[in-house]
C-alpha cells in the first residue's frame, strides 16, 4: 500500500514540474520584449534613465529625435525627449541595462528561444 501511495507522488511531482518548465518556456520567449518608457536626457550614471509616463513615447516604437524631432511633455521645466527603452533592469522611477534597439531586445531571446527574430 506504501508502495502505491509513493509511486502515485512520484509521478505527480513529474507532471507538476513539466507543466512548470512548459509554462516557463511559453511565457520567457515572447515576441513582445519588455519596455520602459525612459527620458533620454536624464541618464545618470548610479540610477540608469528615468522612467516617464507612456504617453512621452507615442504609439510607435523606435522614435527617437533623429527620427522626426522631440515629442513629449515637460518634466520639471524641460523637454522630455521619451523613448521606448527594452528588457531594462528597473528599480524604482530608474530603468539601465537594456537597448533603444526592440530588435535587438527580441534577439537576446530567453529560456527556449532560437535567438533570432527569423527571415
Amino acid at each position: 500500500m506504501a508502495e502505491k501511495a509513493r509511486r502515485r507522488l512520484r509521478s505527480s511531482t513529474v507532471i507538476l514540474g513539466g507543466m512548470g518548465a512548459l509554462a516557463a518556456a511559453l511565457t520567457s520567449c515572447g515576441s513582445e520584449p519588455d519596455k520602459r518608457c525612459v527620458d533620454r536626457n536624464s541618464y545618470d550614471a548610479l540610477n540608469g534613465y528615468r522612467v516617464v509616463d507612456s504617453k512621452n513615447c507615442g504609439s510607435s516604437s523606435g522614435t527617437s529625435a533623429a527620427k522626426g524631432g522631440k515629442k513629449g511633455g515637460k518634466a520639471g521645466g524641460r523637454q522630455v525627449d521619451g523613448q521606448w527603452y527594452y528588457d531594462a533592469d528597473v528599480t524604482g522611477r530608474h530603468a539601465d541595462y537594456g537597448t533603444f534597439s526592440k530588435s535587438q531586445a527580441v534577439d537576446r531571446g530567453g529560456f527556449g528561444c532560437s535567438g533570432s527574430s527569423g527571415g
